[in-house]
């Protein structure tokens, strides 16, 4: 398709998008828009430095190829050079969503799906506030490289959003619901969920009392669970947050045993979601990756760059924002694998402890902090009060070793508002989620 420049390495990625956003507040229709973009992200190497170059002109790239191969100098080894081999050579056409194509659904139709779940909430005096979103991304791309590669490849997602502020008897709360899928057919039978989340959030504003602050056997909802994962450990994992530095190399030394031996923790692309590639910005093919495997650390996400500086193999996890930006190592999907117990197992050991149903936000590396937005006692074995609870927190290798319990249950889920965030690349959808866990020794406030 393109001319590649000898004795340079060369790649071009293309992305074809489409997008649609439908928000109403109130039942007001705030906005309404469908938009397309096409771009192209070239680069070069020559076994010394890369050479860039992002465009929406995409009937000329051959131009911008033949701009960058005059800044780089030419290589006769490059073939040889360990960083290009690294790269693989995958062709072939792997579209995912040919009969479920979200392009296929008309945006009046779209706007009567998010409108038919109105009156759930209209007309609540518990309600004070509500909005109503539905958004759909589809992407197609496609990449070449003078080493051979020529795929293409789509993935998309659609989601149904509603947000709500509650006031009862003075008493206020935020809450909502999401079901983000990769199915448009998915988003119609969401009546039942909504109502249940909706009442589950009134009571659970009308009853709720403050948490006596101390420490609690915690059990982790899949939705708490997946945002533990991923901020406390799966950003850990990323490699070129080690490359140079010897200290955290030390500390992540692959076989060393960092969790409990019931724990496995994986990240793997092909998982239908926000976090589903069928190859990486790289054309490298997704795979699934064990970080963890039974308690042991047993592997880090890489693009080809870091898995050449760690003489480790790639995994497919050089994700791009979109075509504006070059590929870094990102997570896809990342999760605890399902473990031997049922949830209601797991919440039957409890004496006294605490339920994380809901979360609004977590963080962490060494150290990290939820914020539950539903959570509940646990009394001899069964579940309690609903209790508010500012934030919990620990430390993240302790707390990976004090998981004594993971259920079979496993839920995997994505946000579809906004995503993970690094450098200047936000918001990159992913996948998380995962088991109910059951922790010990958690600092709850």
């Amino acid at each position: 398709m393109y001319t590649f420049p000898e004795n340079l390495y060369t790649d071009v990625r293309l992305e074809d998008a489409s997008v649609s956003e439908i928000a109403y507040q109130n039942g007001e229709l705030m906005q309404n828009l469908k938009r397309n973009y096409r771009g192209g992200f070239i680069r070069i190497f020559d076994g010394k430095r890369w050479y860039y170059s992002s465009t929406t002109d995409v009937d000329h790239i051959q131009e911008e190829i033949e701009k960058l191969a005059l800044m780089a100098k030419e290589n006769t080894n490059i073939i040889e050079h360990p960083v290009v081999k690294k790269f693989e050579v995958n062709k072939g056409e792997f579209f995912q969503f040919s009969e479920n194509d979200i392009l296929k659904v008309s945006q009046e139709e779209k706007l009567e799906l998010l409108k038919s779940y109105f009156p759930l909430v209209e007309n609540k005096e518990e309600i004070k506030m509500w909005k109503a979103i539905y958004i759909d991304r589809k992407i197609t791309k496609e990449f070449y490289s003078s080493k051979g590669a020529n795929l293409k490849f789509d993935y998309q997602t659609c989601a149904v959003v509603y947000r709500y502020s509650l006031n009862i008897e003075g008493k206020t709360f935020n809450g909502g619901y999401d079901k983000t899928t990769t199915d448009f057919n998915e988003l119609k039978a969401l009546r039942e969920d909504i109502e249940k989340t909706l009442y589950r959030d009134i009571e659970y504003t009308r009853l709720a009392k403050p948490i006596t602050p101390g420490k609690y056997t915690v059990i982790f909802a899949p939705i708490a669970t997946g945002v533990f994962t991923h901020e406390s450990f799966g950003h850990k994992s990323e490699a070129d947050f080690m490359v140079g530095d010897e200290a955290m190399m030390k500390e992540w030394t692959i076989g060393k045993k960092v969790g409990s031996d019931n724990l496995s923790i994986v990240d793997r692309g092909d998982v239908l979601g926000g976090g589903f590639i069928p190859f990486d910005d790289e054309g490298t093919k997704s795979n699934k990756t064990y970080l963890i495997k039974d308690g042991i650390l047993s592997g880090r996400l890489h693009s080809s760059t870091t898995a050449e500086s760690l003489n480790e193999g790639t995994t497919g996890n050089a994700r791009a924002l979109n075509f504006e930006f070059e590929p870094i190592v990102r997570m896809t999907t990342t999760y605890i694998e399902a473990g031997d117990k049922t949830k209601e197992e797991l919440i039957s050991e409890v004496k006294e402890g605490i339920l994380v149903e809901e979360i609004n936000h977590g963080s962490g590396m060494s150290t990290f902090t939820i914020a539950p937005r539903v959570s509940y006692m646990i009394r001899d074995g069964k579940i309690a009060e609903p209790v508010n609870i500012a934030v919990v927190s620990g430390n993240v290798m302790e707390t990976l070793h004090n998981i004594d319990g993971i259920s079979k249950e496993i839920e995997l889920l994505s946000f579809s508002l906004g995503g993970c965030g690094k450098f200047e690349q936000y918001p990159l959808p992913v996948g998380f989620g995962g088991p109910y866990i059951r922790v010990n020794n958690i600092t709850v406030q």
